[in-house]
């Protein structure tokens, strides 16, 4: 399951944090796409992967980089591959809030509350320690009380 954070001094010291998701995609991810990363494009951003860096998109059929997906995607596809760092996941709209959230394991960071309806367990993490929780409401009280 994931952690979330919502307070960047909660995020161990010893952990990166990375803030430019589509940077460090470019940069470190995309050169690890393999057919875990084309399940979650077709999901996320309705494209599909046809090449190493390349993908099909899902408005025309033009091929285009992988630097073109989406910045939600590209988050999704950064804890993915690189679950010993925090990302921020502020530009992940609800379709790929959905798959970040049923991700086995990552980390991510918002300092306000990021839930998709649909969610799994997680793993809330602040200054009062960690709790597993496995419902919207719940998670929503948590991010909005312990500030």
């Amino acid at each position: 399951m994931i952690t979330v954070y919502k307070d960047k001094r909660d995020i161990p010291d010893n952990v990166e944090y990375v803030e430019l998701n589509d940077l460090f995609f470019n940069q470190n991810t995309a050169a690890k796409l393999d057919g875990q990363a084309e399940a979650l494009i077709k999901k996320i951003d309705s494209s599909k992967l046809v090449s190493k860096y390349k993908i099909e998109s899902k408005f025309n059929g033009v091929v285009l980089d992988v630097d073109c997906l989406s910045t939600g995607c590209k988050t999704v596809l950064n804890v993915l591959y690189f679950p010993d760092k925090v990302f921020c996941m502020k530009e992940c709209g609800e379709n790929a809030l959905e798959e970040l959230y049923r991700l086995g394991r990552g980390a991510v960071y918002s300092d306000y509350a990021m839930i998709p309806f649909e969610m799994e367990n997680v793993t809330a993490s602040s200054v009062n320690g960690d709790r597993v929780v496995d419902d919207y409401e719940e998670l929503k009280e948590w991010w909005e009380d312990e500030k």
